[in-house]
């Protein structure tokens, strides 16, 4: 059954390129809000290519089809005692589409990551080897399902973040680990450039932080690992400690007050260190400080001058007037390397076209 959907999707792609009719990538739909909405395209369902093709527990090695739940995925792992690092978002319910699926090639297309992000990595530091249909029709493989593959330059990350522009997702073999022994939660007063100073004291120190979050003058740090650990940073930090696992899978998923609503979202990616900037607005900080969530209708230049001038970039992550770009102007060059790959995978430029960008 695979290999006569990969077939498929290699004889339907040839067919688009050749009579240059565009393709819109689907898996469950969870992250369709997700980037610019693009032109008209014919939807590809991939959602059905699914299923765990291997998972090793001792190798902390799991391989799986694009289209498999997330949640099945989880609780694969959940079993085991192991888990995804990244945490990925699943935005199931939180968006346009309440009885969209999160799949496990969504959580790599979009690139997205979770709370635990900062201190445990990104989608692209698990990926271990990816399966795709680039837009030519061909059936491509990246990278391996053992962790010494990755070594050098590794084509099978580019996958991560492309929203399908590269390419369809088939198959993923991901770097999983163990689930953490303990893990808890301290809550501290403090205002938000305190904040920020205190996360990355902390972040300089043997400390087993696995997320921080900043909202209403109030920082809460996960802590995650051996119950040694969590217990001599408990005694050194100090705080509340409080029971906050519904809100870091809330905050994970958008599903917090601050995320309700119909407001634009906009995510602005800056370095952790970043002094507070845009008082007027309502902010959600998280990573430390490197992710700052603005929620209302600021001046869409001056949320990306302000971040770039702070050396980072701002994403129109939901809602708003998308005309304006939802990813943050490129510089020439790395504009020109953006069109030099999707010219190398999607000559005819059929794959999700101005899902990120206009070419």
């Amino acid at each position: 059954m695979e290999e006569t959907f990969v077939a498929e999707l290699c004889e339907r792609v040839r067919d688009h390129a050749a009579r240059g009719r565009a393709l819109r990538i689907r898996g469950g739909g969870s992250k369709e809000f997700y980037g610019a909405p693009g032109g008209e395209a014919e939807v590809l369902e991939v959602g059905r290519h699914a299923g765990i093709v291997a998972y090793e527990p001792k190798e902390l090695v799991l391989t799986v089809r694009s289209g498999t739940a997330l949640e099945e995925v989880e609780a694969a792992l959940a079993a085991e005692r192991q888990m995804l690092p990244f945490e990925p978002p699943h935005f199931e319910g939180s968006g346009t589409q309440p009885r969209a699926l999160a799949t496990i090639g969504g959580a790599v297309a979009s690139g997205l990551s979770g709370p635990r992000r900062p201190y445990a990595g990104a989608v692209r530091d698990f990926v271990l080897g990816t399966r795709i249909v680039n837009g030519k029709g061909e059936d491509l493989a990246f990278g391996g399902r053992v962790i010494k593959n990755v070594a050098g330059y590794d084509v099978s990350r580019l996958m991560a973040g492309a929203l399908g522009t590269l390419g369809v997702i088939t198959e993923v073999s991901f770097k999983v680990l163990p689930r953490p022994a303990a893990e808890t939660t301290l809550a501290f007063e403090l205002d938000q450039a305190a904040a920020i100073e205190q996360a990355n004291r902390w972040a300089g120190q043997p400390l087993p932080l696995s997320a921080t979050a900043w909202e209403d003058g109030r920082l809460r740090v996960r802590l995650s690992g051996a119950a040694t650990a969590v217990a001599a940073a408990k005694a050194k930090m100090g705080g509340e400690e409080i029971d906050a696992m519904q809100y870091w899978q809330d905050l994970r998923d958008q599903r917090l007050p601050f995320f309700a609503g119909d407001r634009p979202l906009w995510r602005l990616s800056v370095p952790q260190t970043t002094e507070p900037f845009l008082p007027e607005h309502g902010q959600l900080v998280e990573w430390g400080g490197g992710v700052r969530w603005i929620r209302g209708h600021p001046d869409p230049l001056a949320v990306r001058s302000t971040a770039e001038r702070a050396g980072g970039h701002a994403t129109l992550f939901r809602g708003g007037d998308k005309s304006i770009g939802v990813f943050h102007p490129l510089k020439p060059a790395l504009a020109k390397i953006h069109r030099r790959l999707k010219l190398a995978f999607d000559p005819a430029g059929i794959l999700n076209p101005g899902r990120m960008y206009d070419f």
